[in-house]
């Protein structure tokens, strides 16, 4: 058994979309984290782990931004990666036909939608900001690559307009609508009423682009999904701007375990590819982050460790080898005489009953006066209860 759930989560029937689309921002949205500016290389090495993991689709820029920025996604396109390649454009036609140019497999165009970004930002009218995003629309098509359009602060914009404006681009053949909540700014239960509301509008897929404000971008994502979305925009370690995005981890391993909903991705690569995003963005993982975080599967307070060493699942909602982390006992003030011996075992010494109790209680006693029980001083503590030893 690799996981157990609570079993209340059967008694309630959902009904998920038959297919989910993930499309992973990490290299776009990401990118846009303060402080952080991945060059060719580190894009690249990413895009290929993202690929490892199956992604469906990887948004791998913004082209028009610079020229390295193009040469980026223009590298990554003609990699031969199995994710289709994605790029954001703003809706003007030289965005689109940088992107284009670069080979990739399809764009997301993108437009504020309500009036704090047309009065203040954009400058324009209703009715000039819809024509133009047609325009682009219509161009993006003529070339024959996917096309999304997402209505940037589209959870502030005037519902009635929202409606019009995705209609207008199903009606121009966008293969996919983007609800961006720009500054997560809806709740879930806001979320399931905006989803279903337009999917009685709409027959295109209709995507979610959440950001995490107010720490409610994977639940506005499950509301989304249940509500008739197909589409979730992710990044690697939820980066991004201000508190970031739906963290890719998160909603595909919710959806796996908690909900049942495999999306065929080999999750296994997600302990490597959290750590590559950490290196090459310099963006911390905390470490008390879900899923990929260090503390997920350490473990310290004596009952605790006693239980997870007869049966991990007591405490941990998956065994860690399912994303290619690992288990570690850590020793402290709360650790109990099982957890030392387990440690003393795995370094192959023997201890006396006597010897071990005392060992515990200055580990206890090393912690509280601030000292980290890392193995040097594990080391030490041995030594000076029962002699030299070689760890």
């Amino acid at each position: 058994m690799n996981y157990f759930v609570s079993p209340f989560n059967k008694e309630i029937k959902l009904n998920f979309p038959k297919n989910i689309t993930i499309y992973d921002t990490t290299l776009r949205d990401g990118e846009q984290t303060p402080g952080v500016c991945l060059g060719t290389p580190e894009k690249l090495e990413i895009a290929k782990k993202l690929d490892e993991l199956k992604i469906h689709q990887i948004e791998v820029g913004f082209p028009i931004v610079s020229k390295q920025e193009e040469n980026s996604v223009r590298t990554i396109a003609n990699e031969g990666l199995d994710a289709d390649i994605l790029v954001l454009s703003r809706t003007k036609k030289e965005d689109i036909d940088v992107a284009i140019d670069c080979g990739v497999d399809g764009i997301i165009t993108f437009m504020g939608t309500s009036d704090l970004h047309l009065e203040h930002k954009l400058k324009l009218s209703r009715e000039q900001a819809l024509n133009v995003c047609m325009q682009s629309i219509e161009h993006a098509k003529d070339h024959g690559i996917f096309v999304a359009f997402s209505a940037e602060d589209a959870t502030r914009t005037d519902f009635d307009f929202l409606k019009r404006i995705y209609k207008k681009a199903e009606d121009y053949g966008v293969d996919r609508v983007h609800i961006a909540d720009t500054v997560g700014a809806i709740n879930p239960q806001g979320m399931e009423f905006l989803v279903t509301e337009l999917r009685s509008h709409l027959k295109t897929e209709i995507g979610l682009h959440c950001h995490n404000d107010f720490g409610f971008a994977l639940s506005n994502c499950i509301s989304g999904l249940l509500a008739g979305a197909n589409a979730i925009s992710t990044t690697m370690n939820g980066i991004g701007e201000r508190a970031g995005n739906t963290p890719l981890e998160e909603i595909v391993m919710a959806l796996k375990i908690m909900y049942g909903i495999d999306l065929g991705f080999k999750i296994k690569v997600f302990h490597d590819l959290s750590r590559l995003v950490e290196k090459h963005t310099q963006m911390l993982v905390p470490k008390n982050k879900p899923i990929v975080g260090k503390n997920v599967f350490r473990h310290e307070s004596g009952i605790h460790v006693d239980a997870v060493i007869e049966e991990p699942l007591t405490y941990e909602p998956f065994l860690p080898e399912l994303i290619g982390h690992h288990r570690r006992i850590v020793l402290g003030k709360h650790s109990g005489c099982r957890a030392v011996k387990a440690k003393l075992e795995a370094c192959g010494i023997e201890v006396s009953k006597d010897e071990l109790c005392r060992i515990v209680e200055e580990i206890k006693k090393s912690r509280e006066e601030g000292r980290y029980i890392n193995d040097e001083l594990f080391n030490q503590i041995v030594k000076t209860v029962r002699g030299p030893v070689d760890i």
